[in-house]
């Protein structure tokens, strides 16, 4: 079973629109996903913006790839290090702790993810 950040068990992070590495509403990893899509994240105005200044364009949809484009207050599970960069810049979007991996801490912080987390 999937563990989530803070040690319990991986809650569904959003499944309209179905997100996940897997599309199965969680933010779980595995080989095949090289990104790490492992954060789940509410998205702001202010990180979709940065992410495609950044050549991340979260906006745009692509069905090919079962991805509906993103929009402020959508959820999605991002990759880590998507998120670290936005933290760096001051735009990290805020989180759901309970929906994002464990695997997540071999990036970043409890201390950051919990700064962000959403209330």
């Amino acid at each position: 079973m999937p563990t989530n950040v803070l040690g319990t068990q991986l809650r569904s992070c959003c499944r309209d629109p179905m997100t996940g590495f897997y599309r199965d509403g969680y933010c779980r990893t595995g080989a095949e996903d090289v990104g790490q899509h492992t954060v789940c994240v509410q998205a702001t105005r202010e990180f979709l913006d940065f992410s495609v200044l950044d050549g991340n364009d979260l906006v745009t949809p692509h069905p090919e790839w079962g991805f509906p484009g993103l929009e402020p207050g959508d959820r999605w599970c991002i990759c880590v290090t998507r998120w670290k960069d936005a933290l760096e810049h001051n735009v990290a979007p805020p989180i759901d702790l309970e929906a994002t991996h464990s695997s997540a801490l071999e990036f970043v912080t409890l201390e950051d993810l919990k700064a962000h987390a959403l209330t």
